[in-house]
């Protein structure tokens, strides 16, 4: 027996509104703000992850040098790092070292691509406008970081933070915005944008 997705809403939802929904919309802020956050700070350099000093002997950080050259606006590549230390310990990493900037103030294609799916998915996720959509992309973004860096990571063999992001992601594009969002307000305003859920 199949069952149509009106039928499997129903026995999910209350009143029109999947249940739990507040938890949902909690996650899909929240998740939003993470990535609008890591926009912001490889953008600016705001001393978080980007434009940190570190001790002697890369003991604790010592202090903040804000909009250092790190920092994109300074010429920075956020992925540099990445790109090139981090796939050395995956499995799969080599897939995605081409990728890699030449230097640690080259900026290229990954770079722009890469801030541009933080800034689009964090305020997507935020305002709940086009959610299934930046769901569905930030699934893969996450899969693609998993591969590049995470996989057999060091300290869990079978988890990391990207797969945690990634079903929670899957998770927002099943239930989508929800009624704490300005989905409906978008689509009233332009019509033309009612494909964008």
């Amino acid at each position: 027996m199949t069952a149509t997705m009106e039928q499997v809403d129903t026995r999910f939802s209350e009143g029109g509104q999947t249940k739990g929904m507040w938890a949902w919309t909690v996650l899909r802020i929240l998740l939003g703000w993470s990535f609008l956050w890591a926009f912001l700070d490889k953008m600016f350099g705001l001393g978080f992850a980007t434009c940190r000093g570190f001790g002697p002997e890369g003991t604790a950080a010592s202090s903040i040098d804000y909009a250092c050259d790190a920092a994109v606006i300074k010429g920075g590549s956020p992925t540099f790092g990445y790109l090139n230390f981090a796939t050395e310990g995956s499995h799969t990493g080599f897939l995605f070292q081409w990728m890699a900037p030449s230097a640690p103030d080259a900026i290229n294609f990954a770079d722009v691509g890469f801030m541009l799916a933080l800034l689009l998915l964090g305020v997507a996720l935020m305002l709940g406008v086009g959610t299934r959509i930046a769901a569905i992309g930030g699934a893969l973004m996450m899969v693609f970081m998993f591969l590049a860096g995470d996989v057999w990571p060091e300290n869990n063999p079978v988890n990391s933070s990207h797969v945690v992001e990634m079903v929670v992601l899957l998770g927002i594009f099943t239930v989508g915005a929800g009624k704490f969002s300005l989905q409906n307000w978008m689509v009233r305003t332009f019509p033309f944008m009612s494909w964008a859920k």
